[in-house]
């Protein structure tokens, strides 16, 4: 026994330099573990009715229309997203929400998340009207096809179509869903005209107030049947036809209130992206958990620990010398 105590005092800078090294190897070849743990898991929805084409938000000094904020926004969030976290996607429009992503680890799979998200587009809706009740309703339907808690942002405008009123307003009270959404209001506070395109995504006017089709928040049957779209879709006339659009905070705060979920204004402030990271973790994943930074934290150490004993001597000779003069 003392012969090895004595071989270990001969040889612990040796000893200390091989676990430093296999400390190393670890942070390499093996830096994570798999354990069960709380995570944020989000699904990002987006609104891709065609008031989202209205021009009023701005974004680097240039306007852009409410769906390209709302991509950015989006891939603002997947950014401000700590590894581990896990991100959905889908689309609304209509009645229907429909999912285009499973949750995926964020960090794993961050340019298949960003780049689905910069294909985001009015031209995916599957049919005309939108119907923010319905859509609820259909994102409940979804959560129990996903069999996974989630925290839902709904990035939308809230402007309706048809308008909401007594007769063809949706009861809400059953709605489950509400304390996992969190709508995520997207435009301006001034109507402004919505842009209405062709079939070919190409710009031909804009949406007529009194435009017997369909209004401005759908896709429009002209889409489903580009025999009508030739050569171009019927457009407002004239500035004073012309369909006015806004971001409907008030109807947005009234739909979340009822559902008792949540609602924020969606605005490219650290604030906001602050605001959606601290909501609490919905899910539980069993996922990677990195302990590279224990394994280089106790490298350190080892080194430290090489170096020590001159240290120590080094300060008892100072002291010695000190008190000798």
């Amino acid at each position: 026994m003392n012969k090895f105590i004595s071989l270990l005092k001969s040889n612990y800078e040796s000893l200390l330099l091989i676990v430093v090294v296999l400390l190393l190897l670890l942070a390499i070849y093996k830096p994570q573990i798999q354990l069960k743990q709380d995570v944020h898991n989000y699904l990002l929805v987006a609104d891709v009715s065609q008031s989202m084409n209205a021009q009023d938000l701005k974004l680097n000094n240039k306007t852009i229309s409410r769906l390209d904020y709302t991509k950015h926004l989006m891939k603002r969030v997947v950014e401000t997203s700590s590894c581990g976290t896990y991100i959905s996607l889908g689309v609304f429009a209509a009645e229907n929400v429909g999912l285009l992503l499973m949750p995926l680890e964020v960090c794993a799979n961050y340019d298949v998340i960003t780049d689905t998200i910069d294909h985001l587009e009015w031209r995916m809706a599957w049919r005309g009207n939108s119907r923010l009740s319905f859509g609820i309703k259909s994102a409940e339907s979804m959560f129990d096809y996903l069999n996974i808690p989630a925290t839902m942002l709904f990035f939308t405008d809230g402007d309706e179509a048809p308008k909401v009123n007594a007769i063809n307003k949706l009861d809400l009270s059953g709605v489950q869903i509400g304390k996992n959404l969190l709508f995520v209001g997207v435009g301006g506070s001034q109507p402004v005209p919505v842009p209405r395109y062709n079939s070919s995504n190409k710009w031909v006017g804009y949406w007529s107030s009194e435009t017997k089709e369909n209004s401005a928040g759908a896709v429009g049957d002209t889409y489903s049947d580009t025999s009508k779209d030739e050569p171009d879709p019927i457009v407002a006339y004239a500035e004073f036809d012309r369909y006015l659009s806004q971001l409907d905070s008030e109807y947005l705060k009234q739909v979340s209130e009822e559902i008792k979920g949540g609602y924020i204004e969606g605005k490219d402030t650290q604030e906001f992206y602050s605001y959606i990271q601290s909501q609490k973790p919905s899910a539980s994943f069993v996922t990677a958990y990195s302990l590279k930074w224990l394994y280089l934290t106790l490298a350190v150490l080892m080194i430290l620990l090489i170096y020590a004993p001159n240290i120590i001597s080094l300060k008892v000779l100072n002291k010695f010398n000190y008190s000798k003069n």
